[in-house]
């Protein structure tokens, strides 16, 4: 079906399809915290988090960072080290940083009020077109509609659109059918209605068509094809690294480096990490590896951290994997002998106080890790 030809449900149809999501909703919709007090701060922040984040990961999130910062004003007067603290683990950490930037503009340019208007939301940083349209909708019930990854895969499956669902024209059609469900008279009980049957019923595999209260009017369901749609991207290929972080001790205190703005996980603090040659991805760690992994790991401390340390035998191992990044990070303890990092925000800081930095998940685990061997 070529892009510029997909057909249009028309008005009446489209009422009668927000009568049945409707009335599914009634009876299907989860109890989820943002939902108990809906106003546009807590709307902003609970999209800002469920954005690449399951609706179960975030919850206790949610419910810690609210009463951290219950309002606009207590969040824009945060320092940053303390969102990125209560952030850790939930990952893409920009996103904390923008929440923030985004509420002292808020009270900056706004008077502490969120805007009700979708051209004012996106002059806040960090809020784009869908979350724009989720303010506006839920919390000011404006007719804003909303195209994220659940009603993007509804709406497909609707549609039978069998193009790109991301290109500039699968844009135009879904966006465009996105504003014609939110112009009614309850725009937020539609758009959210809408989002969780594509979480629920219309799921990436296995849809639960049977249960699908809009399956008399869904194409792809009519002609069979709801397992082939959307059309999937291309996967990129998948690199696989070696990393090792060394947690250096200095008289009962650790070394850790803030990492920079240019990058990943920019804020949080981290142990030194870097890439090494002397292990393959997938292979044993001999004795005879360990020994040249441990003369490596010495001569980069040495080299791009101007430390010299003695390497112990311990070691924990994590598997993880970052975008298209299959890592096996090895993670070492050393002893400190001599020199100092120059560059960066360094820092040397005990055991507790690991527990009080925002670290990357990885190395969360591996303070916890030293305080394990610390109290045993």
């Amino acid at each position: 079906m070529a892009d510029e030809h997909v057909e249009e449900f028309d008005s009446r149809d489209l009422a009668q399809m927000r009568k049945k999501i409707a009335s599914w909703f009634r009876n299907a919709q989860r109890d989820l915290p943002w939902r108990v007090e809906r106003n546009a701060y807590r709307v902003w922040v609970s999209e800002i988090m469920l954005q690449q984040t399951t609706v179960q990961a975030v919850v206790p999130y949610f419910e810690r960072f609210m009463k951290q910062f219950p309002t606009v004003e207590a969040l824009a007067e945060s320092e940053e080290a303390d969102v990125l603290r209560l952030w850790e683990g939930l990952g893409y950490y920009s996103r904390a940083r923008n929440l923030r930037t985004g509420a002292i503009q808020v009270c900056e340019q706004f008077n502490g009020q969120v805007p009700k208007q979708v051209d004012q939301l996106l002059e806040i940083k960090g809020i784009g077109r869908y979350t724009a349209g989720a303010i506006a909708s839920f919390a000011y019930n404006q007719p804003a509609p909303i195209l994220e990854a659940n009603t993007l895969r509804l709406f497909v499956r609707l549609l039978a659109y069998d193009g790109d669902p991301k290109s500039a024209a699968g844009q135009r059609q879904l966006w465009a059918l996105a504003e014609r469900f939110a112009s009614c008279r309850n725009p937020a009980k539609v758009n959210e209605a809408l989002m969780e049957l594509g979480a629920l019923v219309c799921r990436v595999s296995a849809p639960q068509c049977d249960a699908c209260p809009l399956k008399s009017s869904c194409r792809a369901f009519l002609s069979g094809r709801q397992e082939e749609l959307p059309v999937l991207q291309k996967r990129i290929a998948v690199t696989r690294v070696v990393d090792a972080c060394v947690a250096i001790q200095r008289k009962n205190k650790w070394l850790v480096r803030q990492r920079t703005s240019e990058e990943r996980w920019a804020g949080m603090w981290d142990f030194p990490r870097f890439s090494v040659e002397s292990v393959d991805h997938d292979g044993k760690l001999t004795p005879a590896i360990s020994r040249r992994l441990h003369e490596e790991v010495r001569q980069t401390l040495l080299r791009d951290w101007n430390v010299t340390a003695e390497i112990h035998d311990d070691l924990m191992e994590v598997r993880h994997t970052v975008t298209r990044y299959r890592i096996r990070l090895l993670a070492l303890i050393a002893n400190w002998q001599e020199g100092s990092p120059s560059d960066g925000e360094i820092r040397w800081v005990t055991t507790q106080q690991l527990a009080e930095l925002p670290l990357s998940v990885t190395a969360r685990r591996i303070a916890d890790w030293l305080h394990e061997r610390h109290t045993s």
